[in-house]
């Protein structure tokens, strides 16, 4: 899927594509794993070491 974005995006805007097509890319999966993270965070206790 990346590298399909990538290739896409060189295409159609020469080789300063291959970065922008790989970042629109992988952005939604960035964004999701972010946000589970944040609410994976909420959800969770965090355990806290005795000394």
């Amino acid at each position: 899927m990346l590298a399909k974005g990538a290739i896409d995006e060189v295409k159609n805007s020469g080789l300063l594509g291959a970065f922008i097509g790989g970042t629109k890319a992988a952005a939604g999966g960035i964004s999701a794993a972010i946000f589970f993270g944040y609410i994976a965070s909420l959800i969770s206790k965090p355990k806290i070491k005795k000394q």
